[in-house]
């Protein structure tokens, strides 16, 4: 492992970066923070990143731009750095084609310029679903095998990646980090910010959407932050061991549909949705009002409740030292149970069943 690094991380200020961030500086190393704002850098738990004098540098930039929009002096501190860990990218869904375009494409190009320019080993984020729209195994050594895309975010990231194969190719060193469905702390289920599938369930467990297109035996991979993070850390400071890798950051056992039915049965507050085979499923047959919220919302998502999709982590296992994560309707009952502390689903306390109180050896209930 290398000691005393100078790390740049792009997308500092965002869910993964800001882990990614205090990570480093925790073990030892000093970040150059890549911040589109110049705004503080929030941790998961809601707590502002304060670092020692040293150990975290801001650089106001914008990877849309060439050379990231820095100054001279920020481009001179950029070009010195040891690794580059590229996390910034946007990760909504439903946003015009030319902005995933910009900030995922464009922006992983500019990245890529200044790392080959100065000869900085990347650790790049990616994600697990630039395997489109497919049901069965997606390997670690994929990439484009004519996959059709579920939305426009999925087919910038396949885009963005192409372009570092090419560069690492060309001989940048290179390691490619891909998560699944980032989600809460796996301990304590807190997340930092309710994106990917929180809205869903938001939506569905109040009951304004009843009906819901999707396969009972689709499979949602939900990956703890903290995990993707270490793994992330992980692949930059062990970088000679994961060059040339790329690691799928996968949440151990996937929830079924079904399975996040049973569990949101438990819960006495919660409405559990009917889910329709997406082949009959029919937006026109739904109310005027829950029609307007799948069109808003579930259609952006719905794409992800049909893939019987599997990420194999055969390379990810045998590169980290890390425990992977177990997953499965215990860590998706943390994740629920989080979201009513903070009043996300409502504050109505859960009801203790038998299966939930059935928690393996520990784990943690906050």
């Amino acid at each position: 492992m290398t000691a005393g690094m100078t790390v740049l991380v792009t997308g500092a200020s965002g869910f993964l970066g800001a882990e990614v961030t205090a990570r480093l500086i925790t073990a030892g190393h000093s970040v150059l923070a890549l911040l589109h704002s110049n705004g503080d850098i929030v941790r998961n738990n809601g707590r502002t990143l304060k670092p020692r004098p040293g150990t975290l540098t801001r650089l106001a930039g914008d990877i849309t731009r060439p050379a990231l929009g820095l100054d001279a002096e920020q481009l001179r501190l950029a070009a010195g750095a040891d690794r580059i860990v590229h996390c910034a990218g946007i990760t909504d869904f439903g946003r015009p084609a030319q902005i995933y375009q910009d900030i995922n494409v464009t922006g992983t190009e500019n990245v890529l310029a200044l790392a080959q320019a100065h000869g900085v080993p990347l650790v790049h984020v990616s994600t697990a679903y630039v395997c489109g729209e497919r049901d069965g195994t997606a390997r670690e050594d994929e990439l484009d095998v004519g996959q059709r895309f579920g939305n426009d975010y999925e087919k910038s990231k396949l885009r963005a990646e192409v372009l570092v194969r090419g560069a690492a190719a060309d001989g940048l060193p290179v390691a490619v980090v891909r998560p699944s469905i980032v989600t809460g702390d796996r301990r304590t289920g807190r997340v930092r910010d309710y994106k990917t599938m929180y809205p869903v369930v938001r939506l569905t467990t109040s009951g304004r959407v009843r009906t819901v297109p999707g396969n009972y035996d689709a499979l949602l991979d939900l990956v703890p932050v903290d995990y993707v993070a270490d793994l992330i850390v992980e692949a930059a400071t062990r970088f000679e061991d994961a060059r040339g890798r790329t690691l799928h950051a996968t949440g151990g056992r996937a929830v079924t549909l079904r399975d996040l039915s049973d569990v949101l049965a438990e819960y006495p507050s919660f409405q559990v949705p009917r889910w329709i085979p997406p082949a009959v499923f029919s937006a026109d047959a739904l109310p005027d009002s829950e029609r307007l919220y799948h069109e808003r919302v579930i259609s952006l998502y719905a794409t992800y409740m049909r893939r019987r999709i599997h990420f194999d982590n055969t390379d990810t296992v045998a590169f980290s030292h890390r425990p992977a994560p177990t997953g499965g309707s215990p860590y998706l009952r943390r994740l629920l149970d989080h979201c009513l502390r903070s009043g996300y689903l409502g504050a109505a306390a859960r009801r203790e069943t038998a299966a939930a109180s059935a928690r393996p050896e520990g784990s943690h209930r906050p």
